[in-house]
Order: C-alpha cells, then structure tokens, then sequence
C-alpha cells in the first residue's frame, strides 16, 4: 500500500485513500437497485448489526518491534522509493508503512491481542444470515505526526460504522468499517479505518454478456502512458533534473522532487520480482476458462530497473516464480481494452 505522493507528506495529520481489491474508495455509496432509506429502517438485522458500532474489534494490542531503521530500509527497497526523509539520523518512517508497525506476523500477537467477542458476535450474526462472503474495499489512514526510529507502538481498534443493507454487483450485503488508532509512546500517531463488504453473493446470469477487465482509471497525470499503450509502446517516466526513471508515472520526482520530465520506451525484457496468486474473489474476465479461477499477479522488473504490477502469461498460474524471465506483449481483452502483460520467456 504504498504511494509516492503519500510517502513524500510528513506531518500535519496528512490523509491518503488507498484503493483496495480493484474498487474506489467511497465504494460503500449506494449502487443504483440499492435498498431504499425506508427498507433500510425496516432492516431488522441492521438495527442488531447497529448496536456493535462503537465497541471494541481487537483488544489492546502492542506492536511487535519499535519502528527501526531495517524495516524501512526493506520497505523502502521494496517500494523503490529513494527519498532522503527515509534515511540519515533524522529519519522517520514512511507514512504508509502504519499498519506495518502493528501487525503480528506469522506467529501473530502473542500478548492476548486478538479479535474481540463483540467482533466474532458481529460476523457470527452475517455468517447466520447468510451473508458468509467477504471482500475489502478501501481503506483510509491519517498521519497526525510522523513516527521515528525508536518510537514504541501501541493500538486499539473499534467498530467504526455499519452501513444499511446495499446492492453492488457482487451481491446484497453490508459494509463494516474498522478504526485502529495508532499510538507512538502514548502520543497518537496514526489513524487506520479498513472496510469491508460482507455480502451474500449475486446469482451469475450464464446468459450475461461476457465479463470485461476494470478499466484503467486515466488522468491527466498518467495519460501519457496510456497514450504509449494504445502505440504499443510501454513509455517510462524520466526526470530531466536528475534523470531517474520512474514507473508507475508520477506528477514529481521521488528522488530529487523535480516536476519536469520526459520519457523512455521500455525495451520489453525483465524478471518476475515477486508474486501472488489471486483465489477470492474470482473475477471472469481474468481467467481463460471464464470461471475466474486462481490467476498470478507479478511485480515485474524491468531491463530499465523499474517495476510495474502485471500479469503473466503463457505459463499457468502455479508455475509463475520469482527470477522467471518474461517478455512485454500487449493483450487485447475486449475490444475496447489493451492491456500490457508479460509473456513467460522460452526456457523460463
């Protein structure tokens, strides 16, 4: 959950919306078929999920490790974000890595922090009612100052917020908010609300239209790129102050802060940098077969040395790993849509 304008930002209670699971923050506005306010008031099960708001989602919790300086070497190196506030004696975190400094790891909290009985009564309750699906949806987080190395963490989380009952094209189903409340040394630092849509799945219509992929969201800060895209070329962004190479595009340098840039097409040859495989929710428009089953997403490194989040191809899912070589191709998915992926290399 990184973003290089968010990462630039310091203190003075910054905010950043981040964009979860392909949908826009916001995504708990009323859809157009969604219950109206009055069967919204008729909603017995609201009124009962209603009376969880305010109560406590997970007991006190106390972070793992203090912030220090590896952990944000390491997100940084993975972020590719160079900027000099991360490093030297007056360091401080990078504001995104908030949640970082409160999560258990693989073992998770062993110090009785965990999910409260109001939280487990609460999805007990949707599970019942059939509602037994789950997706994120957007998260929100704020950064009243910035956390430093040696800054020892503590956190509590509440049930922010239940929403009426709403109709999305995943299903009917309810959005629940959390807030964690992030302290450093008793001072708070950082506010974190997550939302999710628990819901009972939509019937599939076999006789619809075929799915399409999301579209690409295009401003005036990316256009370019796409304009590249639509040539089939897969254009780099380059600052002309300090000539670093940028991807995804950005309005400014991370490196040196520069706003004049130009740019570089890719030559189309790089790595797997690393990899996950999407299982839920399954989306038909990524998979051949139609039925949306498991599909690689790869963070691919460029001969250029910069990352881009794509899939690849020509090889199934499973057998994507971390080094596999992999070629730039352009795929049509629609005929409104041309994506840039990555096609397996022989001997890969």
């Amino acid at each position: 959950m990184s973003g290089a304008g968010a990462e630039g930002r310091r203190a003075g209670a910054d905010t950043v919306r981040l964009g979860v699971a392909g949908r826009r923050p916001g995504a708990d506005a009323p859809r157009p078929g969604a219950e109206t306010s009055e069967k919204a008031e008729r909603d017995e099960l609201y009124a009962r999920l209603r009376a969880y708001e305010g109560r406590v989602a997970a007991t006190a919790g106390r972070g793992k490790d203090p912030v220090n300086e590896p952990m944000i070497r390491h997100w940084c190196e993975a972020m590719g974000d160079t900027s000099p506030a991360y490093r030297g004696p007056d360091a401080v975190a990078p504001p995104t890595m908030l949640q970082a400094w409160t999560m258990g790891g693989l073992s998770g909290h062993t110090d009785g922090t965990g999910r409260s009985a109001a939280y487990d009564e609460m999805f007990a309750l949707l599970d019942g009612a059939g509602y037994t699906s789950v997706v994120a949806t957007d998260c929100e987080q704020e950064y009243p100052r910035p956390l430093r190395p040696g800054d020892r963490i503590t956190f509590d989380t509440v049930i922010e917020s239940v929403s009426p009952r709403k109709t999305t094209k995943l299903g009917t189903g309810y959005f629940v908010t959390t807030r964690t409340d992030v302290h450093a040394d008793g001072e708070l630092a950082g506010t974190h609300r997550f939302r999710i849509l628990k819901y009972r799945p939509a019937r599939r219509n076999r006789d619809a239209e075929p799915a399409r992929r999301p579209r690409p969201v295009i401003n005036r800060d990316n256009a370019g790129f796409w304009a590249g895209v639509a040539e089939h070329r897969l254009l780099i962004q380059r600052c002309t102050d300090c000539a670093t190479l940028r991807l995804p595009w950005l309005p400014g340098c991370n490196a040196c802060g520069g706003a004049e840039w130009d740019t570089v097409e890719a030559g189309g040859e790089g790595t797997v940098f690393s990899h996950v495989v999407m299982h839920h929710p399954p989306f038909p428009a990524f998979a051949p077969d139609g039925e949306g089953g498991p599909y690689a997403v790869a963070l691919v490194e460029l001969a250029e040395g910069v990352r881009i989040v794509s899939n690849v191809i020509g090889v199934p899912y499973d057998k994507v790993r971390v080094g596999m070589p992999v070629h730039l191709v352009f795929l049509r998915t629609d005929p409104d849509l041309e994506l840039p992926v990555f096609r397996a290399s022989e001997g890969g």
